[in-house]
């Protein structure tokens, strides 16, 4: 499957937990192979951290709040043009493909 969400992307939650849905943020990080996407804000996850000492270094213990991941298809992109969240078109640009708003047709890679 192509992905046509690349890391730096605006997205918004369409899908999900409530307190998810509706958030925009920047994607963090993408993983193709899982179909899945990290959005900074949002999936927010606790871990409870204990002390390791290792190698002279300590982890500081406590309770470290991350973001998780969410399925690809839960999030659309947000157009930069017309900040609307909208599906993507690639259109072939010489030898290389470009991400196109469905909303406003104007390209997204700019």
């Amino acid at each position: 499957m192509i992905v046509k969400i690349r890391k730096g992307d605006l997205v918004e939650v369409i899908n999900g937990r409530l307190e998810d849905k509706g958030k925009r943020g920047e994607v963090i990080r993408v993983m193709p192979k899982a179909d899945r996407v990290v959005v900074q804000g949002v999936n927010m996850r606790k871990k409870h951290q204990r002390q390791v000492q290792t190698q002279g270094r300590s982890l500081s213990p406590g309770i470290i709040e991350f973001e998780g991941s969410v399925h690809i298809s839960n999030v659309m992109l947000v157009c930069p043009k017309c900040s609307e969240p909208t599906r993507v078109g690639l259109q072939r640009d010489g030898d290389e493909s470009v991400r196109v708003c469905k909303h406003c047709h104007q390209l997204i890679d700019a």
